[in-house]
């Protein structure tokens, strides 16, 4: 069984429908949340999202366009695109939002997660010893993390005290080992932020219990017509070109 990885979509439908057409066949998708925010197409990417078989995860972008969180965490930027996408959204949409669960889910014996064990919607997990909290509390092998827009494995192995942070290799399978502990992050599907402004997405193969990264071009001068149509901030939209 063949799944689809994705997390931190924010409206970006060209960067969406780029990484499905590149992952090829699969029987699910588990989004890590963030499906909206920042990006012009909120209706569509939930509608695109929606016609395939899904486990979502709510972000602190999508909680806050459903009006279940505060606003003051989030850079005046991010509040302007939160406000555009409230009035623009169809009130179905919003309340699929709304539905979405906002803690860990555990599926096929992975747990998912969009910030951390410890603070499923805010905490970033960029460093080891963020990571090493919340390894202590992980309850499967593989905890599957977004949110901070950039790939990356935090691994503690079976037989050792430290916490390894590693680089996540495109295109090359990685083992899901079942004796270590791990936190992978597949990166950001709509708005890279490693400095690689190609859409990221993993595939799991779960009968050989394998994860491979990718990486892949989309129309970004696209997304970013349709963000400036929009009078979304400037800077959100000159962002896309560089992955920052």
């Amino acid at each position: 069984m063949r799944i689809l990885v994705i997390s931190d979509i924010h409206s970006n439908l060209a960067a969406l429908d780029a990484v499905i057409k590149d992952a090829g066949a699969f029987e699910q998708i588990w989004c890590l949340g963030d499906v909206v925010g920042y990006g012009p197409e909120p209706n569509e990417c939930i509608s695109r999202l929606r016609e395939y078989n899904l486990i979502c995860l709510a972000g602190n972008h999508d909680l806050a366009v459903a009006g279940k969180t505060a606003l003051w965490d989030f850079t005046p930027d991010a509040q302007e695109a939160i406000f555009w996408t409230r009035h623009r959204l169809a009130s179905f949409n919003h309340d699929w939002l709304k539905s979405l669960p906002d803690t860990p889910l555990v599926a096929a014996g992975i747990t998912l997660v969009h910030g951390s064990l410890r603070d499923p919607i805010w905490e970033y997990i960029t460093e080891k010893s963020v990571a090493r909290n919340n390894l202590e509390l992980i309850t499967t092998p593989v905890c599957l993390n977004g949110h901070t827009h950039s790939p990356a494995i935090f691994r503690k192995p079976w037989d050792g005290m430290y916490v390894l942070e590693e680089s996540l290799p495109v295109n090359s399978p990685i083992r899901l080992i079942p004796h270590d502990l791990t936190f992978i992050n597949p990166g950001s599907v709509g708005q890279p932020r490693d400095e690689d402004p190609r859409a990221a997405y993993a595939v799991i193969d779960l009968d050989a219990m394998t994860l491979t990264h990718h990486r892949i071009l989309y129309d970004v001068s696209a997304t970013q017509k349709l963000m400036k149509q929009a009078k979304l901030p400037n800077r959100l939209i000159r962002r896309l070109r560089f992955g920052q």
